[in-house]
């Protein structure tokens, strides 16, 4: 009976260390394919830390979440669990940190990376802070930070004043060009 009583305890743990990462794959997957929902969770790192009376879940160590086309790298990742025990705020950090998803069959991967990611599941918005870039289908946007809206779809990029007229630091959007469309000849 008393080597019981540690085994609970740390399963306690798992299930709550379990229950965390399940949120935060969901939450972060509630805008990808439709089958990405479906697909498991796989969350490894080199150590994981709950704390009830705070509501905060860390990981740290090489941290890797995938679901589906989704994937989460980092070096660190903090989840803040609201009164109700749902996600509220994910923070991930690294050098860089990084995120990859596919949200659109008819499209390419999504991919972006920046010194910290924070997603506010509540107002569906993702902060990328520090070199922040994202990048699909050929297309690119490269600034300080970017803010997305996972609800209305809007970017916002913000770069630092340049009085030299370099890019470096200000924000750069590469557009390819459109393959498909045909110019008319001389003798069309």
């Amino acid at each position: 009976m008393y080597l019981t009583k540690p085994f609970l305890m740390k399963q306690s743990f798992l299930i709550k260390a379990i229950c965390t990462a399940g949120l935060m794959g969901l939450s972060a997957a509630a805008f990808a394919l439709p089958s990405d929902r479906n697909q498991p969770i796989s969350l490894v790192a080199d150590k994981a830390t709950y704390n009830e009376a705070a509501g905060v879940t860390t990981y740290t160590g090489n941290v890797i979440i995938e679901q589906g086309t989704m994937k989460l790298q980092a070096a660190s990742i903090v989840a803040q669990l609201n009164k109700n025990k749902q996600i509220s705020t994910i923070t991930a950090t690294g050098g860089p940190a990084k995120f990859q998803q596919q949200v659109d069959t008819a499209k390419g991967v999504a991919r972006g990376e920046a010194q910290k990611i924070i997603y506010n599941a509540e107002t569906g918005i993702i902060n990328l802070i520090g070199n922040a870039y994202l990048y699909q289908d050929g297309a690119s946007i490269r600034s300080s930070s970017l803010k997305y809206s996972m609800n209305k779809g809007d970017i916002e990029a913000s770069g630092s004043s340049n009085s030299t007229g370099s890019a470096k630091g200000r924000v750069q959007i590469i557009i390819p060009p459109n393959s498909t469309k045909s110019f008319p000849g001389a003798r069309d």
